[in-house]
């Protein structure tokens, strides 16, 4: 049965309005020495960064903008995928909606993209599958493992050495719900959600550059307001762990 568009705005709202709430707990919960940790201090030195605030706003745009793909994926395509196939939530680990039916079980397991996996992370995803396969298998029913992202174009098939199926963008929401427009009908249905979200994180956004901000001169600037590159450089690569604490031009160790 196909979705309604108004059944399909409600679902695409509340699933827009699950992934603005975590994105902001995300943004506010953040921590700039967190970030400072996975930066490369040379990189920065060598390309003339020489301004706290511009270091600062680049170290919180580009943990967002990764932050934002798995928020994503976990608030908005894997509960939409869930809602619009007539599947249930799977409790089986790495997989995230189960559709049964008297002959078949698939299982599914979200992503946002295509380009999520490692080596590492795949061959986890391949015992999952094969993990709930064993355990389905007195069920004598056919078992569908489907990898599916939410956009993008890669499509594979189950072969002999590969046991699930890859589906994406157009393809992938075209075999949950049999509509080869849905796709498209889940952008249309986003209408203004974004703009009346957005106010809300561009507040969270400068409160998060001016407190990074803050920190950061605190415990990486000289006293003529140049940035200590030495103690900076030392917190990020360093052996032993240490806390910055600017004192009247100088830095302590604590």
């Amino acid at each position: 049965m196909k979705i309604t568009e108004d059944a399909l705005e409600n679902i695409v709202g509340e699933c827009l309005d699950n992934f603005y709430k975590r994105r902001l707990q995300k943004l506010n919960d953040l921590k700039l020495k967190d970030t400072l940790k996975k930066k490369n201090p040379y990189l920065y030195r060598a390309t003339g960064s020489e301004k706290a605030q511009d270091i600062v706003e680049d170290l919180l745009r580009a943990f967002m903008s990764s932050s934002d793909e798995g928020i994503f994926g976990d608030a908005f395509f894997e509960p939409l995928a869930q809602k619009v196939s007539g599947g249930v939530t799977s409790p089986s680990p790495g997989v995230d909606v189960a559709i049964e039916t008297d002959r078949a079980y698939k299982a599914i397991a979200v992503k946002s993209g295509p380009n999520v996996f490692n080596a590492q992370s795949k061959a986890k995803q391949l015992d999952n599958f094969m993990s709930l396969r064993s355990r389905l298998q007195k069920l004598q029913k056919h078992f569908d493992a489907v990898v599916g992202y939410g956009y993008g174009k890669k499509v594979s098939e189950a072969n002999a050495k590969k046991i699930f199926r890859e589906l994406s963008g157009q393809v992938f929401w075209e075999n949950l719900t049999g509509d080869p427009e849905f796709y498209l009908r889940i952008i249309r249905q986003m209408k203004d959600r974004p703009a009346i979200h957005k106010p809300e994180y561009n507040l969270a956004w400068a409160k998060a550059i001016n407190r990074f901000t803050k920190e950061f001169l605190d415990d990486f600037s000289l006293e003529d307001g140049g940035i200590n590159w030495e103690i900076l450089t030392e917190f990020n690569s360093g052996k032993k762990k240490i806390k910055e604490r600017k004192v009247k031009g100088k830095t302590d160790k604590l």
